[in-house]
């Protein structure tokens, strides 16, 4: 394999990785503080939905963006609702975000657009176009630091660059700060917090909403970056490999970023390749398509026992009297 085309594999593993990634680092924050989110599939894909109706209108993909988080923290507010002030089964919630949003988004956008659910195609201002990094041009004859700046590292949109952040981001914030310590804390024992004085409904919301807003950056890339408008079901499973991807991490941020990236190279493998061909050995396209989401099977069971997951994950918390 040339440097050329492991670059350009690469490349779209790093595409194909950023809504996992920042889908994991959704579910990372809910799930720390206790809160189970199936419900990763909906936000993304009613943010990508609302992101790229709104940008299709307005021709902004800043106010798509706006749009798509608004979208996600409101399925975040209603998944909060369900589980920590009503006390519900985390799951069916979650279970009841991507069914309701599987429906929705297609209802509404076959009213608003009339194009079998889809929206508009984007162009111009409405979508998050790559950016070259400063010094690309300068660098790209040099051997191999060149092309890996320049093809690699530069020409992505903004929402990649941002997504990375958001790793060491998370890690500070978990680690580093007051916040983190006692969301770390509310998701092991809930009573502990509670005695200390400090609120868990409120830390909890807060995990929730930090989860809301990560999706709908998400579901934003999805619909007004990586693709040039809203599909019918365009997350295609990204919230659930997300979630494999975080219990592959052991719920730690820099973990997560290795796992999504995995995933992310093999769907851009699948993509590259549509038959391999090894030796005798003939890997049909049916094979390479399926690829992220064995290895999403594989995962959960050969992990599911060795992870362990925060405690006091996926019980409401009772005040005691």
């Amino acid at each position: 394999m040339t440097l050329a085309s492991l670059l350009e594999i690469l490349d779209s593993t790093v595409r194909l990785g950023t809504p996992l990634l920042l889908a994991c680092l959704a579910g990372l924050f809910s799930e720390r503080s206790g809160i189970f989110d199936i419900g990763l599939e909906g936000k993304m894909l009613v943010a990508a939905f609302l992101s790229a109706a709104v940008a299709s209108t307005t021709g902004s993909a800043w106010l798509g963006l706006l749009a798509g988080i608004g979208a996600s923290m409101a399925f975040a507010a209603i998944h909060g609702l369900a589980s920590i002030t009503f006390r519900g089964n985390q799951l069916i919630s979650g279970v009841g975000l991507n069914l309701l949003a599987s429906g929705l988004t297609v209802l509404v956008g076959e009213h608003w657009f009339h194009l079998g659910g889809g929206t508009p195609a984007l162009s111009g201002g409405a979508r998050f176009l790559d950016k070259t990094l400063p010094l690309a041009d300068t660098l790209k004859p040099v051997p191999v630091l060149g092309p890996v700046y320049d093809q690699l590292i530069s020409g992505h949109s903004v929402l990649v660059y941002i997504a990375f952040l958001c790793v060491p981001a998370t890690w500070w914030v978990l680690y580093r700060t007051r916040f983190g310590l006692r969301l770390r804390a509310v998701g092991e024992n809930p009573a502990a917090v509670d005695t200390a004085g400090v609120s868990v409904v409120r830390l909890r919301y807060t995990a929730v909403a930090i989860a809301g807003l990560l999706c709908g950056i998400a579901g934003t890339y999805l619909s007004c970056s990586l693709a040039a408008g809203f599909g019918r079901e365009m997350t295609a499973g990204r919230g659930y490999i997300a979630l494999a991807a975080l219990i592959f991490a052991k719920w730690r941020p820099w973990y997560a970023l290795a796992a999504t990236m995995l995933f992310g190279f093999l769907d851009a493998l699948s993509n590259r390749y549509q038959t391999l061909d090894i030796g005798p050995l003939h890997i049909p396209n049916q094979f390479m398509s399926a690829l992220p989401f064995i290895l999403t099977v594989v995962i959960l069971a050969g992990f599911v026992g060795k992870a362990i997951p925060p405690r006091a994950g996926g019980e409401p918390y009772v005040k005691e009297r």
